[in-house]
């Protein structure tokens, strides 16, 4: 059974969830949405981005699931970060999925007017149309900013979150204003041998786990949300299934000395990257 964490509004979402980053839209998404409501997952992330919110919504329709058990999230895209084009992306994000509310709406990069569009998802949340709202990609300076000048705190920040990249103090940070750590990319989208990394699969070996369901326990037992992404079901099945072991302080300790303290998978202080993201259309 997945655990959940309370939110700072009170709701409760899942710790474990699917994201659908890089599935293609179309019948691939669709099935592998499918495969992990069928698994146990309740929470699905999408993002307006990943231009596969319809093959989603199609998977929630048809998995005959009650909509109020599932935790739907998706992502403000940074060509829409103002406050007029925020309202109308949610929207557009809700007619592709097919559904009356979201559970939870994310600005995908602190990118933009992404102050205009945040006041816009205020509203949103206090209409009832999305039950709670957060952050991508918010690094400690802008993440404190916004809490500061914010009427609804944040519920949650989506960041790069593995054993190689542990955010020690970002998570600090969060916690200080009731923000829940989320991770995108908890298998370091396999870099550093991960699958098969020596001290992952020696800890997994004392409890008849694997590497990678060794970085997922280990991040869930520091409280951040995981949303590991497999478009194959036996691989679904085993990273929902670490609700069954505990890794022991011996075993967290261990796992903190992986850390190399930086990404390798994106630098958001690159003027490059952002000039990049924010040439990105994802519509006309």
């Amino acid at each position: 059974m997945i655990e959940t964490i309370r939110l700072n509004n009170g709701i409760e979402m899942p710790l474990e969830g699917f994201g659908v980053f890089q599935v293609p839209d179309g019948d691939v998404c669709r099935k592998a949405v499918s495969d992990a409501i069928s698994t146990g997952y309740r929470l699905i992330d999408t993002a307006a981005a990943y231009m596969n919110e319809e093959a989603v919504g199609r998977a929630i329709r048809e998995s005959g699931v009650n909509r109020a058990d599932l935790f739907i999230t998706t992502k403000l895209w940074t060509q829409d970060a103002s406050y007029e084009s925020a309202k109308k992306a949610f929207n557009t994000s809700l007619e592709k999925l097919g559904l009356d509310y979201l559970d939870l709406y994310l600005i995908h990069q602190p990118v933009g007017d992404y102050y205009g569009a945040y006041r816009a998802m205020e509203e949103l949340y206090k209409e009832s149309r999305v039950r709670a709202i957060g952050v991508c990609n918010f690094y400690p300076e802008r993440l404190t900013d916004l809490v500061l000048h914010a009427e609804v705190i944040p519920a949650v920040n989506q960041v790069e979150l593995h054993p190689f990249f542990q955010q020690e103090k970002a998570i600090a940070n969060m916690r200080e204003y009731g923000v829940v750590p989320e991770a995108w990319g908890p298998f370091a989208e396999g870099n550093h041998g991960i699958f098969t990394h020596p001290v992952l699969s020696a800890i997994g070996k004392k409890y008849g786990k694997s590497a990678a369901q060794v970085a997922l326990r280990w991040n869930v037992q520091r409280g951040v949300v995981v949303i590991p992404k497999s478009t194959h079901k036996e691989r679904m099945e085993q990273n929902i299934d670490i609700w069954d072991f505990a890794l022991s302080d011996d075993d967290m300790a261990e796992i903190a000395k992986l850390n190399i303290g930086h990404s390798e998978i994106v630098d958001h202080s690159d003027p490059a990257f952002i000039k990049m993201i924010s040439g990105m259309k994802i519509h006309d």
